[in-house]
């Protein structure tokens, strides 16, 4: 917050403007589990220079069914300094196709300093395959207020 007759530093101008940062897969990742694992290349490292900085991501996971199951869905997250965010996208494994499916979130980090947001894959139960592919990305706005 910049307050009337308030000086305003170069470091606070700096801050002004949004900061987008973007990352692709750099390898495919197939599960056939339950068990969450990182997305090569989907990560993005950030470093802010103050408290409470918002950051606002959208998350796009390239799904390819490999041996379908009725019961099963691929599920991508977003991973924001090792905590999980709480929206998930989900492609249905019904059938072996290709998919491009999102999701988003918005938070905001309580300190300063560097920050790591990343993808990661799993399937909702152990039964078929399912392979996050290399046009997964990610992106990231950060927004830090003066």
């Amino acid at each position: 917050m910049v307050y009337a007759g308030q000086i305003i530093t170069a470091n606070m101008w700096n801050r002004l403007q949004p900061v987008p940062y973007l990352a692709r897969a750099s390898a495919s990742l197939t599960r056939v589990d339950a068990t969450y694992a990182d997305i090569p290349g989907a990560s993005v490292p950030i470093t802010t220079t103050a408290a409470n900085a918002v950051y606002v991501v959208e998350a796009v996971f390239d799904c390819a069914v490999g041996t379908a199951s009725g019961t099963t869905r691929m599920l991508g997250r977003i991973v924001t300094d090792g905590v999980a965010e709480d929206s998930f996208a989900i492609h249905e494994m019904d059938q072996a196709d290709r998919d491009t499916v999102a999701t988003m979130a918005r938070g905001t980090f309580a300190a300063a300093g560097a920050h790591t947001i990343k993808l990661q894959g799993a399937l909702s139960a152990a039964a078929g395959s399912g392979t996050f592919q290399i046009y997964t990305q990610v992106k990231v706005t950060v927004y830090e207020v003066p």
